[in-house]
């Protein structure tokens, strides 16, 4: 029986190519037409998912007054002419922005390429003669080895330098000796380009160690009001991460978050006094006007400059200020009066806990004092035969965190030798400026630093411990002499702007109150005296003279150019007795 042939249709493939061709050609004509359609639709999931996300991860207790907020704003878009248009058009305009097709994120690179693998392999090269040891059965480091197992993270940079690179060595290796890691350190620093500064962390769990790259700390910070509570010193700024803090600063005409190195003081402060050791020219001079800047408007300090070069001369004066000392004999007889200004706030805090009470304000008001450079000052003294300076200093460095004293040396890194044991013993916050081996650095803070000091660094720039703490690099914000011809005008003006009123124009007001009321006095026949006012010399309360506007002070330092301290309060009677923190002792004084 012969087949019937099937019909034309179904062997005739040509109609069904023109069908699909057809349909295909339909279906992408509508994606075109009804494409922003499905973008404005993809758009609406989207965002309603958000929204759903959002109430999920709000909490049970704020979802009523969400709720309100939500139902407020549709009444007031019904409200307004035109609003309900204006909150469609808005939300389509949303959904199409948020239903845009996102570019796909490229592909990371398959590997590295070749100038980098050869980097990569020199430094594997390097590590062999340190990590390898004869007997092994596996090495993971051998010569002609695969670097590949044993770094197992990389990255460079524009310049195909390695930006980061975490690498394994053998758990043999004795990485709790210092010298040990120092010499890994120094391979890698050498290997991975001189002229950066590198962080490494050893995991000494995993037997892994993780080089980064430091990005240089931020050198356009100049002094201003930080953001700190009483008792807080901004020494200078850090890497992010190192610290659990961010301070809000102005640099240049951009306010930026920064991770401060804050240093306290006060009852409960555990490194109540501070030594910094630099090189010349390293900026440890900028470092004690900053923190004296910071300490003016909670304090009173004393300035002591024993390189007599009047770094310090735009604080003469000044309210707060109780003098800047710069020669030996003056330098002697404040350090002395200190001295005895220790013990009689010790005593007086003492008296007020034995019968109960609170310290008094005076007691309570902070007194820092300021040395620079007192290996000038000891030199002075060993030639004219008188007593170091720095012996002085022993009652204030050992008792002055009960007493509220806080004392900051800073002197020249090759003059450490100079320091008295007193001061080496009670500083335990220090701050090493400029360039420094790790040698110095661990001989200064007691601790090395995890990164690699870099051969040329900023005014300023340098490390920083507190205490037990770790090592963290500082930077520490322009704080320069106003009066000298190469600061920048944006710099000085910052520290002018930050130096407190001239005590002068105090002064100068409450001598003219008293004499406004020895004038009435004398008018209503109450008392004073009929002879006229000199030279601004007013009487007393007791039948003294208030001259030079020295107001409310008992005995002052003629010599020595001591001026007195201001109060934690504002004083109401000029005329008075003086507070207990204003009067010195006249025998002290000539001692």
């Amino acid at each position: 029986m012969a087949r019937r042939p099937l019909p034309r249709i179904l062997t005739d493939s040509a109609p069904i190519a023109r069908g699909r061709e057809f349909a295909r050609t339909a279906a992408d004509g509508a994606a075109d037409v009804f494409h922003p359609l499905i973008t404005i639709g993809r758009g609406l999931r989207r965002l309603i998912a958000a929204g759903r996300r959002r109430w999920s991860d709000t909490p049970k207790e704020r979802r009523g007054s969400l709720l309100f907020l939500a139902a407020g704003s549709v009444v007031a878009v019904a409200l307004v002419p035109y609003g309900p248009v204006l909150a469609l058009v808005t939300v389509m305009a949303a959904a199409a922005w948020a239903g845009r097709e996102q570019q796909p994120a490229e592909e990371p690179a398959a590997g590295p390429g070749e100038a980098e693998t050869g980097r990569l392999q020199a430094l594997y090269e390097a590590l062999v003669p340190y990590f390898a040891i004869e007997g092994d059965p596996s090495p993971l480091y051998a010569h002609d080895g695969d670097w590949e197992s044993a770094f197992t993270e990389y990255a460079f940079d524009e310049a195909g330098r390695p930006a980061s690179l975490t690498l394994r060595y053998p758990a043999y290796f004795t990485d709790g000796d210092a010298a040990s890691r120092a010499r890994i350190e120094q391979v890698l620093y050498a290997k991975s380009g001189r002229g950066r500064e590198y962080h490494f962390a050893w995991d000494e769990e995993s037997n892994q160690l993780t080089l980064t790259v430091l990005p240089p700390l931020p050198t356009d910070i100049a002094a201003q009001r930080f953001v700190t509570t009483h008792g807080e010193t901004v020494l200078g700024f850090t890497d992010a991460g190192a610290v659990q803090r961010t301070l809000p600063v102005e640099a240049g005409e951009e306010t930026r978050d920064v991770p401060p190195v804050v240093w306290r003081t006060g009852l409960r402060s555990t490194e109540p006094h501070l030594l910094v050791l630099g090189q010349p020219g390293a900026g440890t001079t900028t470092l004690l006007r900053s923190i004296a800047l910071q300490a003016l408007p909670y304090g009173d300090v004393l300035v002591i400059d024993g390189s007599g070069t009047g770094e310090y001369a735009c604080l003469a004066g000044r309210t707060g200020v109780m003098g800047v000392e710069s020669g030996l004999s003056g330098a002697l007889a404040t350090l002395e009066w200190a001295a005895h200004e220790t013990e009689r706030r010790l005593i007086t805090a003492n008296r007020a806990r034995q019968a109960g009470r609170q310290a008094p304000d005076d007691i309570r008001w902070p007194l820092w004092i300021i040395l620079d450079r007192p290996s000038a000052l000891a030199h002075l003294s060993v030639a004219e035969g008188r007593d170091d300076p720095q012996q002085l200093l022993h009652v204030p460095l050992r008792h002055g965190r009960a007493a509220y004293v806080t004392v900051v040396v800073a002197d020249q890194l090759d003059s450490a030798g100079l320091l008295s044991e007193p001061v080496l013993t009670h500083t335990r916050a220090r701050v090493v400026l400029g360039p420094a081996t790790p040698e110095d650095v661990q001989a200064v803070l007691g601790a090395p630093p995890h990164t690699t000091p870099a051969a040329d660094v900023p005014p300023g720039r340098g490390y920083a411990r507190l205490g037990n703490g770790p090592v963290l690099r500082l930077q520490v914000p322009a704080t320069p002499d106003p009066y000298d011809d190469a600061t920048s005008e944006a710099h000085r003006q910052a520290v002018l702007d930050l130096l407190p009123e001239p005590a002068a124009t105090m002064e100068e007001d409450a001598t003219e109150d008293l004499s406004a009321a020895a004038v009435l006095a004398r008018a209503e026949g109450t008392g004073g005296t009929d002879g006229a006012v000199e030279g601004g010399a007013v009487p007393g309360a007791e039948g003294g003279t208030v001259a030079g506007g020295a107001v409310g002070v008992d005995v002052l330092f003629g010599g020595a150019g001591l001026a007195a301290p201001s109060a934690p309060e504002e004083i109401t009677e000029p005329s008075g007795p003086a507070p207990a923190h204003r009067t010195v002792d006249a025998g002290r004084a000539e001692g």
